[in-house]
């Protein structure tokens, strides 16, 4: 649809563009593969809904910690009336304990959700909850796989019972990278990557101070490498001479006008128009689509808001999010293809 708007546009700087029955297969070839390297990206880190999410949500563990602790003040408190104490004071103490409790917990739960800034003092807080014990009598390191076994074997096994943090980040945590997972400078592809030091970072801290979103820099790595699998997968295909571009056109789409995009850092002048467009399409269907676990579907007018911010920082090519709003294709396709609650009213004005 943008690419349509284009040709029909006489403004520069489309006046001279156009596209030959040729190009148009290929640009359609290359929107459908442009995420064909996701079949190489776990699922539990692409649909990460959490910041606790691995493949189930840890919520539940530090939820049963919770539980622990609040069966432990109970039984404080009924120890303390057996040997004679005031009943009164007594519940007030335990009353006092299970609403700090519950507030703690229901604060981590938020924290998880993702949908807040997570500020110096909201970090800070976590790590002061995160320093209450609670006792594990029971070995953790039996009925796991070995992989997980390896990983504990690291320190060495405490005595039982133990007592360990509300919260932690622990050696295990860690998960290093595969001897193949590190890309070489010099590759062959042209990639210039900054490749974080673990491969997964699982720790409970770590996670749930994640500043935006749900992903941690680990994970965001790893989403990213899905358009580097794009990109070799689609290098190897062999093409007629009329579809060659397809890979650049369909490997460009996390690319920045600036030249600090992903994987290759190009900037706008090492693009072709097609794979500028693929991009300006792909950041709208993200933030629009309703059917991602990780989060709700953008209403119209916050879509664009987001996308009037990425114009701003150089993100994406200025001249077609203009003809995508000034030609009305971003709400052609909302018609189209969004739920009728999600289309509200949008002032195009203060961004063309």
């Amino acid at each position: 649809m943008l690419a349509q708007a284009a040709c029909d546009s006489n403004d520069p700087p489309f006046t001279d563009f156009s596209l030959s029955e040729e190009e148009w297969e290929a640009l359609d070839i290359s929107s459908w593969l442009h995420d064909c390297g996701k079949v190489t990206t776990p699922e539990f880190v692409v649909d990460k809904s959490t910041k606790l999410e691995t493949i189930y949500d840890r919520i539940h563990e530090i939820r049963m910690r919770f539980e622990v602790l609040k069966q432990d003040a109970q039984i404080r408190f009924w120890e303390e009336v057996a040997n004679g104490g005031d009943r009164e004071a007594l519940q007030a103490v335990l009353d006092s304990e299970l609403a700090a409790l519950d507030a703690d917990f229901t604060f981590i739960a938020e924290c998880n959700a993702g949908g807040e800034f997570m500020a110096p003092e909201r970090i800070e807080r976590l790590r002061e909850i995160g320093e209450r014990n609670w006792t594990r009598t029971l070995d953790d390191r039996i009925g796991v796989s070995w992989e997980e076994g390896m990983r504990k074997s690291r320190s060495p096994a405490p005595d039982l019972p133990v007592v360990e943090k509300l919260l932690d980040d622990k050696p295990e945590h860690l998960i290093e990278h595969a001897a193949n997972d590190h890309m070489p400078a010099d590759n062959p592809w042209g990639f210039r990557l900054d490749v974080p030091e673990y491969k997964y970072n699982r720790g409970e801290l770590y996670n749930l101070s994640v500043a935006r979103g749900t992903l941690t820099d680990e994970e965001r790595y790893k989403i990213n490498d899905h358009i580097v699998q794009t990109i070799i997968m689609l290098e190897k295909l062999p093409y007629p001479r009329h579809l060659r571009d397809v890979p650049m056109i369909a490997g460009c789409h996390h690319e920045t006008m600036d030249g600090k995009g992903y994987p290759k850092r190009l900037s706008a002048d090492d693009m072709p128009l097609t794979a500028r467009m693929m991009a300006i399409a792909d950041i709208f269907e993200a933030l629009t689509a309703s059917d991602r676990p990780y989060k709700k579907a953008k209403p119209l007018s916050e879509a664009i808001r987001i996308m009037g911010f990425m114009n701003r920082d150089s993100h994406i090519d200025p001249d077609l999010f203009r003809l995508f709003l000034a030609s009305g294709v971003y709400l052609e396709y909302a018609r189209e293809h969004l739920d009728p609650e999600q289309i509200d009213d949008v002032d195009i004005a203060e961004y063309l």
